[in-house]
């Protein structure tokens, strides 16, 4: 499938319709992008007003999901799609509830980002969690580059990512459990890192979830639960 599939219908509104909830999709999920962004910063750049800011784009997000929802809904009830077009708002029906839980996993980030911002700096200025933070927001990023480009290869590189990301959850999780241990004094700041590395961490399954529904937006394969390596093999199969 290419961002020509889209155009393949007698009705040139239907046609409008299809391209405006893809639009619609890439926007949410900019605004998404654009929190996640605000809120890791807050933590390595203390701002008051990242958690207004990313409250703010909240409500947005939370908008247009329902905006996409009925535009959805009403296209089920009116068009009668076709196997690909059921495909295409199955999937974004089911991107657009993953795009909204990054959205809340963003506005938690903040929110711990301002109480860290109240005490006192590691000397490393939460340098881990900056490097988290630029992994999951890279998989984000990637991840609608992919959607609007219909692009398999793409998604696929994103799905090897998350394995990273879960091993730096591991790490940093465990690092944090050997300081509140030699000194409790770090306990309050341990527990805000380690809520802020899971919400990262649930961010990327989140990208991980819209990439393997792309997957099946272009193949018609349902590759959840399914080893990276077979899905490697079914994405350069040759195609008849």
């Amino acid at each position: 499938m290419s961002t020509e599939g889209l155009s393949h219908h007698i009705s040139s509104r239907y046609n409008a319709d299809l391209e405006r909830l893809r639009s619609s999709v890439l926007e949410m999920g900019g605004l998404v992008e654009r929190q996640l962004t605000q809120a890791i910063g807050g933590i390595t750049e203390p701002d008051a007003r990242v958690m207004v800011r990313v409250a703010q784009e909240e409500l947005r997000v939370n908008q247009l999901e329902r905006s996409i929802d009925e535009d959805c809904s009403r296209i089920l009830a009116t068009r009668g799609p076709t196997a690909s077009d059921l495909r295409l708002i199955i999937t974004i029906l089911k991107t657009i509830t993953d795009l909204e839980r990054i959205g809340d996993e963003g506005e938690k980030v903040a929110a711990i980002a301002a109480r860290l911002a109240l005490r006192e700096r590691p000397h490393n200025r939460y340098r881990e969690l900056r490097n988290l933070g630029e992994l999951v927001t890279g998989m984000v990023h990637d991840t609608l580059d992919a959607f609007a480009r219909f692009d398999t290869k793409l998604a696929l590189e994103v799905l090897r990512r998350d394995r990273t990301v879960d091993e730096e959850y591991e790490s940093i999780h465990r690092q944090n459990i050997t300081f509140m241990m030699e000194d409790p004094r770090s306990i309050r700041r341990a527990l805000d890192v380690m809520w802020v590395v899971r919400s990262l961490e649930r961010i990327g399954d989140h990208a991980k979830n819209i990439c393997e529904y792309l997957i099946y937006l272009v193949l018609g394969k349902d590759v959840r639960h399914t080893k990276i390596d077979e899905i490697e093999k079914e994405l350069l199969a040759p195609r008849g």
